[in-house]
């Protein structure tokens, strides 16, 4: 059909593990002066408009020790237990976070969490470890200063952790590697891609994810976004993840009224 209005399909790739390849093209596009009046991200949310997505932070720790005998413990330094420590102050961390806030009540759960979900260290009990890697994320409100908490952890490890550590052996380290990362996004109610994300789906209201996106980076480059697309979060990223029929079906109503606002 001919259109009116100039309607683009932006296909990316590696976005499960950070939004690598969607990067480039933003970078492309983003500076043009017919750059998109808006996007529309296809994540799943049951047809329904998303406004916000929560942003993210990994990081890999890497905390190196000095290995011993377990017998003379006192002469070397354990870096699974300096991980344990850093690892205790991040679900102080998360529980501050949890109790305190801030608070979304859109998001849910309504605050920003903070994750530890792999650690590897140790050789064998009787030797006092020499290396420890750990993997921990932020999962971010919009609104949340994500510097200000890989700020506190790194703090916490060159002020309480490594003067101990290196009064022993002046080699010792601990390493934060950033892993991944992205904007979260916060979309206005009344932005004109809301209203009309709105109208195609037909849903009444709208709602925010916790899941990330990379909606947040269109957004940070200056195009409003939304997220809207088929199917639950809660059926993917397991065995026999799935969209149903009804919801492909809702889809396809969504991009038939969607062409019928931009043909000539």
């Amino acid at each position: 059909r001919p259109l009116a209005t100039p309607l683009h399909l932006a296909l990316s790739y590696d976005e499960e593990v950070g939004c690598l390849g969607v990067r480039r093209l933003i970078a492309q596009i983003a500076p043009r002066p017919n750059r998109p009046k808006l996007c529309i991200v296809g994540e799943p949310t049951m047809m329904r408009p998303a406004t916000g997505h929560k942003g993210k932070r990994s990081f890999r720790c890497h905390v190196h020790g000095l290995e011993c005998h377990s017998a003379i413990a006192h002469l070397g330094v354990n870096a699974v237990e300096a991980a344990a420590e850093l690892v205790a102050h991040l679900k102080t961390m998360a529980r501050r976070k949890r109790g305190e806030g801030p608070f979304d009540p859109a998001f849910a759960p309504p605050y920003t969490t903070v994750h530890t979900g792999v650690i590897r260290g140790g050789t064998a009990l009787n030797i006092v470890p020499k290396e420890c890697a750990f993997e921990f994320e932020f999962r971010l409100l919009p609104q949340e200063d994500a510097d200000a908490l890989e700020d506190e952890i790194r703090a916490f490890a060159r002020r309480r952790l490594l003067p101990e550590m290196r009064a022993v052996a002046p080699a010792t380290d601990i390493r934060f590697e950033p892993l991944s990362g992205f904007p979260g996004l916060d979309t206005p109610e009344d932005a004109e891609v809301t209203r009309l994300a709105a109208a195609l789906s037909g849903a009444n209201g709208t709602e925010k994810v916790s899941f990330g996106t990379e909606g947040g980076l269109f957004h940070e480059a200056g195009i409003p976004t939304i997220v809207c697309g088929p199917g639950s979060i809660g059926e993917a990223h397991k065995p026999d993840e799935f969209i149903a029929l009804e919801q492909i079906a809702a889809c396809e109503g969504f991009m038939r009224r969607l062409f019928h606002r931009v043909a000539a």
